[in-house]
């Protein structure tokens, strides 16, 4: 009989604060970041390690049971999977910045503009509510630079305190969204695995399945 399956991120500040979570719930396991899989020695539980826009794919397609992830990533792939619980980590906000020295100083003003952004989706379904029509590129990774370069007007980008941002000297003008960790399930969910979630995130009872 296999395992009930949980998907984490496998590197960062989400990783460690995911972790954290499951040694909450008196998970016995060992994460030595080497390995994809950790096994659980006192749950009928396997840790997968993955990045963190692959938790939802793995979640949603049923190789994994259930996953911790981002809000935000959940929402910019549209992913259909059934978020079970925020557990109040990790936030972050899903912000529209520009130059200090821009005269770009509301939303209305990136009318006709570029915008760089690694969340396309939201930021489109974001303009497009808005009825603000922008030229919106993709970048992975950092994107914060690009303003400096001339190469956009505008990001769309996560921040958390901020700091990023004012040290690149740009300003947030709009808030698209507000994120934090979430436990999220699959649609393909056994009863093994209904009941997991039960004892491990309901009732916290450490149960052999």
């Amino acid at each position: 009989m296999s395992n009930v399956r949980i998907a984490v991120q496998g590197k960062g500040r989400m990783a460690d604060k995911s972790l954290e979570f499951l040694y909450s719930l008196g998970l016995r396991f060992t994460a030595n970041g080497r390995n994809c899989i950790a096994k659980c020695d006192n749950y009928n539980l396997d840790i997968l390690f993955l990045r963190d826009d692959d938790i939802p794919k793995y979640v949603e397609r049923g190789v994994a049971d259930f996953g911790i992830v981002g809000e935000n990533v959940i929402l910019e792939q549209n992913s259909r999977v059934k978020i079970l619980k925020k557990l109040g980590f990790c936030s972050c906000s899903l912000v529209i910045a520009v130059l200090e020295s821009s005269i770009i100083s509301k939303i209305y003003d990136l009318e006709g503009r570029r915008i760089a952004t690694s969340y396309p989706e939201l930021l489109k379904a974001f303009l497009a509510e808005k009825r603000i029509e922008a030229d919106v590129f993709t970048l992975e990774g950092s994107v914060e630079i690009v303003p400096s370069l001339d190469l956009a007007d505008a990001i769309c980008d996560l921040t958390q305190t901020g700091k990023t941002l004012k040290d690149n000297n740009l300003k947030p003008i709009s808030t698209i969204l507000d994120s934090q960790a979430v436990l999220i399930q699959s649609p393909f969910l056994t009863n093994r695995a209904i009941k997991a979630f039960e004892l491990l995130f309901l009732n916290n009872s450490l149960v052999t399945l």
